[in-house]
């Protein structure tokens, strides 16, 4: 039987643990989910495409929100209002439900979820 020393750094400096191999380690931690949104409209042209990756710092609409404002700021303008609201005719769907059914920005997402954000369009 080998032994495998670990050693583990954290906040409180260095913490050294023998096991004895075989061993299973779980590293439990705040993992972040990513989350994958379509973009449509003049957004594609501020993301640079149709889909982006955000790393939200949460699990709410809002926070995936403010973390897309963060990468591309020219985007809060297109979608929210001073009071950090929807603006009119600004559109969330999760799941091809439109957040105004759920729990508008407050409404929780997982990683596997559909997230969908349509800017106003004008048109005939």
């Amino acid at each position: 039987m080998s032994t495998f020393i670990l050693i583990f750094l954290n906040k409180t400096k260095t913490a050294v643990t023998n096991l004895d191999f075989p061993f299973k380690i779980k590293i439990k931690g705040k993992g972040k989910s990513r989350m994958q949104v379509k973009v449509f409209a003049n957004l594609r042209d501020i993301c640079g495409g149709v889909q982006v990756e955000v790393i939200p710092e949460g699990n709410r609409v809002i926070d995936i929100l403010d973390k897309m404002i963060e990468m591309f700021p020219e985007m809060e303008e297109e979608i929210l209002t001073p009071q950090k609201e929807l603006k009119p005719f600004v559109h969330v769907y999760i799941n091809g439900k439109n957040i105004v059914h759920l729990e508008e920005l407050e409404t929780r997402v997982a990683e596997n979820d559909q997230f969908a954000l349509f800017p106003p369009v004008a048109g005939g």
